[in-house]
């Protein structure tokens, strides 16, 4: 049986201390202002990293269409594989930004 088709989907990497909370109250110095920047560019990594999974897995679905309505690929199995690959990464997406938007909203409930 040849698998060479079936291309595994790669992983997203790490995404750093996001449970590392030692700093919350810093001095605000200069490091704890870096340490701060650095958080955040990693947050918008990982939804940039997430973007990017869905762009990249939409654009396969695509080929995978083109490829299969041309006869260039004879495995009917290739295109439902794709297509689950993109749902799940849209999932996690959308599932990212829910979370991120109900911090946000428990964050605004603070009273300072």
């Amino acid at each position: 049986m040849d698998t060479d088709f079936i291309t595994p989907m790669s992983a997203w990497g790490n995404i750093g201390n996001i449970g590392d909370i030692g700093n919350i109250g810093g001095t605000g110095n200069q490091r704890d202002k870096a340490q701060s920047n650095q958080q955040v560019a990693l947050f918008s990594d990982v939804f940039r990293n997430a973007i990017d999974q869905v762009k990249e897995t939409e654009a396969n679905v695509e080929n995978v269409q083109y490829l299969l309505a041309t006869g260039q690929i004879d495995d009917a199995h290739t295109l439902p594989i794709a297509e689950e690959k993109a749902a799940l990464t849209l999932d996690v997406l959308l599932t990212l930004r829910n979370k991120m938007l109900e911090a946000y909203n428990e964050l605004m409930r603070i009273s300072l």
